[in-house]
């Protein structure tokens, strides 16, 4: 590249930037250190190689290595989030309520596992989980308190669901509708991403054509319907926790999106229509420049796939927007303070390789739900990067370590391989039908268990520099009664209820199942007269069965 063509592609940028200004003022007049020294936007090399602006560019433009916004944090930060769910609707409503006022600035609902896997709190394979391990949801009436007193027109909320998230969304549609907003006015996240549930997690119902069906009418009814919802969070986070590499994260992760962009594609779906919602989800492990790395080298690949594959030509739909939690798979229960420190080097990479939202986990997880205390201590993790460290000043502040650049080609190009040999077997549907990547991540996983225990891989506090176990004081436990009032509050609901009106939504829903109709309105239709979770659930179950998963060995 010539220096007159780089010099163009800098003034369209800076353009950008000014118009960006206009109506987004950045946060300061003047960025500096603490010594005084100006900081500016970005830093460019002095003089850029020939293959910069394919490599690198400028943020806010293809290949979006360098960021997704013009002015990334020194627009506004992240989206602090910190995931939560226990319990109760009422219970976590007044945690979701206690970190707002603490600052927090967008919510991140945990749900239960018969939630997650579409029984109501009163089946009996609900037994011994009820509110365990988040918010147990069964119906409108829960998803009303647990959102009382939540502005849902200022409120981002993301919700991490996957085989019920058209469900979970019906009810906070309909929640929005009695609080006076609009469908249109919603802003949040649905995970919806039900591959990497069959490859990494297990929380799937229906086999994976029924599953792309109701996933891609989501996509369908959002674009017309909620357009600033995201529709999709496609998720390497548990792909990492099941003990993937960061390589492996990336390849799996993205061969996952280009799956449900084909199957949104041949279901006639226009790419630019439905790709600006797509939203990313990743782990930030403990390697920490391997970390800011990925998330560049997933940027940029993302943006070439799209481009190539799919003729994406909206700058939003080449985009890896995306969330990131801190490693769960990292804490430790041996002197858990140390977690702390882990959470907040595992945050600052994730800053560093600019996240648009953010969860720091809590130094108690690996014992029990966070505490006020542990969580107060996560949050206050991501005010001090963001106000204090610095590095939100400028752009990318990484760019240009010889290091960091030779990471983010080497994990790029290992992930595409990763991503042609997934293509081979006709996709990552089929990848993870016949275990591929199952046994990549089992293999991986391995792997690294044989390094902690051998000593390779030091662990603090595990396998080196190991002390007697200090007891943490207050540990947070969900008592068993929760289900026996569940059981009540479900009880009460069916008596007072229009039970004809919910057997004949359920119908309709029965029959549109079985058809092509677009699933989203019935949802909307059954959950607004109060049919359960896990009713509509079964009635999916009874049209489309439920995966039973292959052997891996």
């Amino acid at each position: 590249m010539s220096n007159s063509e780089f010099q163009e592609k800098l003034a369209k940028w800076q353009a950008k930037v000014d118009k960006l200004q206009a109506k987004h003022p950045e946060r300061k007049e003047r960025f500096t250190t603490l010594s005084g020294l100006p900081v500016d936007r970005l830093y460019l090399p002095p003089e850029p190689g020939p293959d910069y602006a394919a490599k690198l560019g400028f943020p806010g433009a293809y290949p979006f290595t360098r960021g997704v916004q013009p002015t990334m944090y020194r627009g506004r930060f992240w989206t602090m989030r910190q995931y939560a769910g226990f319990a109760t609707a009422k219970e976590s409503n007044r945690r979701y309520r206690y970190l707002l006022e603490q600052g927090q600035t967008g919510l991140s609902v945990a749900f239960d596992l018969p939630t997650q896997i579409g029984y109501d709190s009163d089946h009996e394979l609900s037994r011994g989980e009820v509110g365990k391990v988040g918010v147990s949801i069964s119906s409108l009436a829960d998803m009303e308190v647990l959102l009382d007193q939540i502005p849902l027109d200022k409120v981002s909320t993301s919700m991490t669901i996957n085989a019920p998230a058209g469900v979970l969304l019906a009810m906070y549609i309909a929640v929005g509708e009695k609080q006076g907003v609009a469908a249109k006015q919603l802003r949040g996240t649905i995970q919806n991403d039900i591959l990497k549930e069959y490859s990494s997690r297990g929380t799937y119902i229906y086999p994976p054509k029924p599953s792309m069906r109701i996933i891609t009418d989501i996509f369908a009814y959002c674009a017309g319907e909620v357009p600033q919802w995201n529709t999709i969070s496609i998720s390497g986070y548990h792909i990492r926790e099941a003990g993937s590499t960061a390589v492996q994260e990336v390849a799996f992760t993205l061969a996952n999106g280009l799956a449900y962009v084909k199957a949104a594609v041949d279901a006639g779906l226009k790419v630019d229509e439905f790709g600006p919602r797509l939203s990313f989800f990743f782990n930030a492990h403990s390697d920490f420049l391997e970390e800011v790395a990925k998330y560049r080298a997933a940027r940029r690949l993302w943006a070439r796939l799209m481009r190539e594959r799919f003729g994406a030509a909206d700058p939003k739909s080449l985009m890896v927007r995306f969330h990131t939690q801190t490693a769960g798979c990292s804490l430790t229960a041996q002197q858990p303070k140390n977690n702390i420190v882990r959470v907040a080097f595992q945050a600052m990479s994730a800053v560093l390789g600019g996240t648009q939202s953010l969860h720091t986990n809590s130094m108690d997880e690996a014992l029990c739900l966070p505490t006020q205390e542990a969580v107060t201590i996560a949050l206050r993790t991501q005010q001090i990067i963001a106000y204090e460290s610095g590095v939100t000043e400028t752009i990318d502040p990484l760019a240009g370590s010889y290091y960091i650049e030779k990471l983010t080609d080497e994990i790029e190009s290992q992930a595409y391989d990763y991503i042609q040999k997934i293509d081979e077997m006709g996709g990552a549907p089929e990848a993870i039908e016949n275990g591929y990547v199952q046994r990549e991540i089992q293999e991986a996983a391995y792997a690294y268990q044989k390094a902690v225990e051998s000593g390779e891989r030091v662990v603090v506090g595990v396998n080196k520099f190991t002390a007697k176990a200090e007891p943490l004081g207050e540990i947070l436990r969900v008592d068993h009664a929760v289900r026996e009032a569940r059981v009540k509050e479900l009880a009460q609901l069916r008596s007072q209820r229009n039970n004809q009106a919910v057997q004949a939504n359920l119908a309709a829903l029965k029959k549109a199942a079985q058809g092509d109709e677009n699933l989203m309105p019935k949802f909307l239709d059954c959950v607004r007269v109060y049919a359960t979770l896990g009713e509509i659930c079964d009635t999916l179950r009874g049209v489309y069965g439920e995966y039973q998963a292959p052997s891996t060995i």
